[in-house]
């Protein structure tokens, strides 16, 4: 095939005009920049802090000829002043020691903001010095917005292993260095800082997936987030939304995308400001057939945003998400299946539905030096899925009562940060302290549903027929610390420690029942009981970064991690799935060595070593179950796993690299991983590939712009990966493990912009491969799920 050749590519193609940027460049004694000094656009809604050379960037106010900007610096005095600005230009700044003089300067061209960069020392209440981590900015990538296209919006985040199947783009199905990519539930998924999943801990998964085009940016941290964030293993992704406008008045924008397989794409966002008040809202309507029959979906969500600024250093902000999403379920296929033809689907009454409500307050309060935060929220969710799972997916569905599992998940978080930053004689210092509490109380229901084709989630009103009922209620405390010392100009060293109170416990009841071939119940039995697992620990971490020159840094950070055990790992009732009653919660700790530059014109680049010490690890082995006669997927403790490996970004721009609207890049993201089980009481386990970890994990790109153009294609190639701790090669009858093969995918995207109307289209998938990055044991199998092949959408947007 055409893709297994082509590996290096040429594009012609451009980007939308950027808009238009001012940089103010503050400058202390002797000429010398000022780094993390806070600039503010009073009730614009603008706030930046200063890079290394002192440079702060902000977008334009239309029209503007003055801009009031406030300065805060450490050792300075906070100071309110006005410039005098031109369209696209810069300004340089002296401040003096207890001094607000500023001196203004000529005006010169600044570059456009970069797609992929990485978080500052400290943002806001957060310190990330010493950190490997990464932003992501899908405005500024031509790519499929529209479906949360997760292989292109993720493309520059090394190591990024993506799980592909659900063709609406609201679930995030993304993991990395051996970590199972189900729903993201290795990592903590936050939006403007608070959690969005049913149970941060015991049911830690993304069921919803903020729009791309409503974002903002995506900010990755890896393992070392474990100290601010929670203790997943994967770290934190935060997806920031985007706000009010920068000005005064209001702004509407309209995106309106179809595509292949009926695709459609509505998303209208709204903005208004007005003195202290600042409103975002936006709707987003999606729907589509997908690429197998039986694959059709529909979605709906809802976000609104209010800001108050009480004062100029207090703010209170209150967001509103809804979303409510129906799917229709194609099911599993096993290998000569997906072989002889990877669209076929032999279900057609299988159906998955979400109804999510998340209400979030923000309340901030700025001191000269010091910065406090409080964050309150809430989740009211439901989740049910339907369907005919037999555990051989070439099996056809009788017609009989359909399987069904519904959740219903509550929780409440309370998190409180602040950050105060000090002079030493060795050079400014930050101490972090936070205090989080938060509490879930979900259930879930598992039995017979009807025997129709539609989505009827409801179950048969007969007491045999409800195979289980659990509440899952988890408390769950934590108190964390760390301190950014600065030892000289250039060296910074930040240790940390958190203290987690983690109290996880189930009750209910599940019934095992047997029917003769007529359909008579035979056997009839109860098994009530729960599970109580109380933990407190202290986990501890260090980072330090030094600074090589004003654009490249060493970093190192070697960090504890703990994830909880999850009531998905204790008790399901499936037909192909077997859970070990003794399972425990997995302990470790992740380690980063690295160098990275950004802000360069021609090279940028984060290149990484990784070790990810796994102790407990989760996994799935196939084995032979003597109740029912057949091979099921067996969940339990693998044992320690030991995943190392190289991660790449390196970026290079060959031609126009400091020119606003005219450049072209090539961008090679790789990741190299060596995988083993070091201990295992399973036999046939140790000394074997971790799964999810495939040696080679490789996307490149060729980005162009060329005035009102912009564009990129892209290659995706994973070598081939197993699915469970035996590393077993063929799925056999019920497919739900054995190895996902490696494949490579092209996919291709452009933008045209002029005026306020901005036109785009692309291809995925464009040389047509047949693959699939998943075998999936529940829904949306039990089995291989194909991944889509070619497709094209346009889309067309308004700003308003």
């Amino acid at each position: 095939m055409v893709g297994r050749f082509l590996l290096f590519f040429f594009l012609i193609s451009a980007s939308a005009q950027a808009q238009s940027r001012f940089t103010v460049e503050i400058l202390g004694a002797g000429n010398a920049p000022i780094s993390d000094a806070r600039v503010d656009l009073p009730h614009s809604g603008i706030a930046v802090y200063t890079n290394a050379f002192g440079k702060a960037t902000f977008p334009v106010p239309l029209g503007a000829q003055t801009v009031r900007v406030f300065v805060l610096a450490d050792f300075h005095q906070s100071l309110d002043t006005l410039l005098p600005i031109e369209q696209g230009g810069s300004a340089t700044l002296q401040l003096k020691l207890n001094s607000g003089n500023l001196t203004e300067v000529t005006v010169t061209a600044e570059r456009e903001q970069e797609d992929f960069t990485q978080l500052r020392k400290i943002e806001g209440v957060n310190i990330y010095a010493g950190k490997k981590s990464e932003v992501i900015r899908p405005d500024e990538q031509p790519v499929n917005t529209a479906l949360n296209n997760a292989r292109e919006v993720f493309s520059k985040v090394s190591g990024m292993n993506v799980w592909e199947g659900d063709e609406s783009g609201v679930q995030l199905n993304i993991g990395g260095r051996g970590l199972n990519p189900n729903r993201a539930s290795n990592f903590n998924v936050r939006q403007n800082g608070y959690d969005i999943s049913p149970d941060a801990l015991g049911y830690p998964e993304s069921y919803y997936t903020p729009p791309a085009e409503a974002v903002e940016r995506i900010e990755i941290v890896k393992g070392a987030a474990s100290l601010q964030f929670g203790t997943q293993f994967g770290g934190l992704i935060n997806f920031k939304m985007k706000g009010a406008p920068e000005r005064e008045g209001y702004q509407i924008l309209n995106r309106t995308t179809g595509g292949s397989f009926g695709l459609f794409n509505q998303f209208t966002s709204v903005g208004w400001r007005k003195n202290r008040v600042g409103v975002y809202a936006y709707g987003n309507y999606r729907r589509g057939d997908g690429w197998r029959p039986n694959s059709q979906f529909e979605s709906g969500n809802l976000f609104a945003q209010v800001a108050f600024d009480i004062s100029d250093v207090s703010s209170v902000k209150v967001e509103y998400t809804y979303l409510n999403y129906l799917a229709q379920q194609p099911g599993g296929l096993d290998d000569n299946m997906f072989n002889s033809n990877p669209r076929q689907s032999n279900r057609d009454r299988n159906w998955f539905g979400l109804n999510w409500n998340i209400l979030a307050v923000h309340f901030d309060h700025r001191f000269k030096n010091g910065h406090f935060n409080l964050r309150l929220y809430g989740l009211n969710a439901d989740r049910k899925a339907l369907g005919f799972r037999n555990y051989r997916p070439a099996s056809v569905d009788p017609g009989t009562e359909r399987e069904l599992i519904t959740g219903d998940f509550r929780n409440a978080g309370l998190e409180a940060r602040y950050l105060q930053r000090y002079s030493t004689a060795m050079g400014p210092w930050a101490t972090l302290i936070g205090a989080r509490a938060y509490a879930a109380r979900n259930t879930s229901q598992q039995g017979l549903g009807s025997t129709g084709s539609d989505a009827d989630f409801t179950f048969i009103e007969s007491e045999e027929n409800l195979q289980s009922d659990y509440k899952y209620p988890n408390d769950n405390v934590a108190f964390f610390l760390e301190q950014l010392m600065s030892l000289g100009e250039k060296w910074t060293v930040t240790p940390g420690v958190r203290f987690e109170y983690i109290n996880s416990r189930s009750d209910g009841y599940y019934r095992e029942i047997q029917r003769d071939l007529a359909g008579n119940i035979i056997f009839n039995q109860t098994y009530s009981g729960g599970l109580s697992r109380e933990r407190a620990f202290v986990i501890a971490g260090v980072g330090t970064e030094y600074q090589v020159t004003p654009k490249a840094q060493i970093y190192f950070n070697a960090t504890q991690n703990f994830r909880a055990i999850t009531y998905s790992d204790i008790h399901i009732v499936n037909p192909s799935f077997k859970i070990d009653e003794k399972i425990e919660d997995e302990k470790g700790y992740s380690i980063d060595l690295g160098i990275r530059q950004h802000g360069a014109s021609y090279w940028k680049y984060d290149i990484s070593l990784f070790l990810l010490n796994y102790n407990n690890r989760i996994g799935e082995v196939a084995q032979f179950d003597t109740s029912t006669f057949r091979i099921v997927s067996y969940r339990t403790n693998i044992g320690q796993a030991l995943i190392y490996g190289l991660e790449s970004y390196v970026s290079y721009a060959f031609w126009h690299p400091d020119a606003v609207n005219r450049g072209a890049s090539i961008f090679v993201n790789t990741s190299f991983v060596n995988s083993t089980y070091l201990k295992s009481a399973l036999p046939e386990v140790v000394g074997n590939q971790v799964e999810f970890a495939p040696h080679i994990n490789l996307k490149s790109g060729l980005e162009a712009t060329y005035d009102s153009w912009r564009g990129r294609i892209q290659c995706t190639y994973l070598s081939e990966q197993f699915t469970d701790a035996k590393n077993d090669i063929n799925g056999g009858a019920a497919a739900v493990t054995g190895v996902i093969p490696s494949f490579m995918v092209f996919d291709f995207g452009a933008s045209y912009s002029t005026g306020r109307w901005q036109f785009e289209g692309g291809i995925n998938n464009f040389t047509n491969e047949a693959y699939f990055t998943r075998r999936a044991t529940g829904y949306p199998g039990p089995g291989i799920i194909s991944s889509p092949g070619r497709s094209f959408y346009l889309g067309i947007q308004v700003r308003i």
